[in-house]
């Protein structure tokens, strides 16, 4: 009976470190997906302001007329 309990210790310590880690990458994950929903959105409002003062607005990057 002890030994059983102290495996079920063991058991519980590691599923407590596991636990610990997997929410660090999930916080670690979401601070990714806010910064990157941050970048999307200033990308939008770029887009949609006409992107002026950008390089891509340059003549070499308009499509030919051929096109």
């Amino acid at each position: 009976m002890e030994s059983r309990l102290t495996e079920l210790e063991i058991k519980v310590a590691f599923q407590d470190d596991l636990l610990e880690t997997l929410n660090l990458a999930v916080a670690r994950q979401q601070r990714q997906i806010d910064l990157l929903q941050e970048q999307l959105q200033a990308l939008y409002q770029q887009m949609r302001s006409g992107g002026a003062g950008g390089p891509d607005n340059s003549p070499q990057h308009e499509i030919p007329p051929h096109y």
